[in-house]
């Protein structure tokens, strides 16, 4: 099964938040309500540039428990971007429409935790703020600490401050400023969580930390949206399906598998969830493996890939698709 149930939506609101970072506001064109989601909660947005479908996953701001009539997202403008996010911060206006899937939650916040601990860096502070929001209104124990490159660049960090006071700490690059993760991991009481959010280097130092300071991996918890990387186009065949195509060189292979009218399964498209894992049949080259689901051991049998973010550095890749 592929993405799941889709929403046709209209851009109602678009506006800057700092300068790389893009707030949009989208509602159901038939002004029916979105489904209620959980903070941490994702959704996959449709968007035709240029001839192109991109299908990127995006955080989704707050939360709606009780269930509203739009979502909202924020979008980083990616110096490596493919088209989707520079399309969303030069060209996409209110009024647009576009289409979503519904909420999927891969990040959520633990009920059971006695207290917890939020760590976001960059964009990263998407989730994160929608778990401080959603802790804020149960009552529930928490501290958030934000690292951003500058003042500039800290979408939303004002107004975080402005909400939740002291619990907030703020972290400036240009400022020397860095989160000691280890200070702030020593006296928590048992029973914290711990969540990350934020460049793949940082999500793995702020982990380390942890796991050196003796924290459970149950008490561990971040999210990973890759962004799939480019490289040689090559061919790809489907063996149940007798398709043959091209992978181009800033296209992913799940991009290419759709847009040979093949129903791949997909969740995250950003190499966590494991939803896309399709077994490899032969591969005339070398499998370039780039998700963070298949173990080390999986990963060097050459069995499987996960088609959203993962490759091959060959000729030909053939899929039991």
């Amino acid at each position: 099964m592929s993405g799941g149930v889709q929403f046709d939506v209209r851009v109602a609101e678009a506006e800057p938040v700092s300068p790389n970072v893009r707030r949009l506001r989208m509602e159901r064109l038939d002004d029916g309500e979105l489904p209620p989601y959980s903070a941490g909660s994702h959704t996959v947005l449709t968007l035709d540039v240029e001839g192109r479908r991109f299908r990127n996953a995006y955080s989704l701001l707050g939360s709606t428990l009780a269930g509203g009539r739009a979502y909202e997202i924020a979008v980083l403008r990616s110096p490596q971007s493919r088209g989707g996010s520079a399309f969303i911060h030069d060209a996409l206006a209110p009024g647009a429409r576009l289409a979503l899937s519904a909420p999927v939650n891969l990040f959520p916040v633990n009920r059971t935790a006695r207290r917890h601990v939020l760590v976001a860096g960059g964009i990263g502070i998407t989730p994160v703020a929608a778990m401080a929001a959603e802790l804020a209104a149960a009552d529930a124990p928490f501290e958030l600490h934000y690292a951003m490159r500058d003042e500039a660049s800290g979408a939303f960090a004002d107004a975080l401050v402005a909400r939740h006071g002291a619990k907030v700490r703020l972290y400036v690059s240009r400022r020397q400023e860095r989160i000691a993760v280890g200070a702030i991991l020593e006296h928590q009481p048992i029973g914290t969580h711990l969540y990350v959010c934020g460049p793949e280097r940082m999500i793995e130092a702020v982990l380390e930390d942890a796991r050196q300071g003796g924290w459970p991996e149950s008490a561990l918890h971040c999210e990973r949206f890759l962004a799939p990387e480019g490289g040689e186009p090559f061919r790809l065949r489907l063996a149940r399906s007798g398709i043959e195509t091209t992978v181009g060189a800033h296209e992913t292979l799940l991009e290419s598998i759709e847009a040979a009218g093949v129903d791949a399964p997909y969740l995250c498209r950003g190499g966590a969830c494991g939803q896309c894992q399709t077994a490899v049949v032969e591969a005339d080259g070398e499998l370039v493996h780039a998700d963070h689901y298949l173990t080390d051991a999986e990963k060097a049998s050459g069995k499987a890939i996960m088609t959203c973010v993962s490759r091959l550095r060959g000729r030909e890749l053939v899929l039991d698709l």
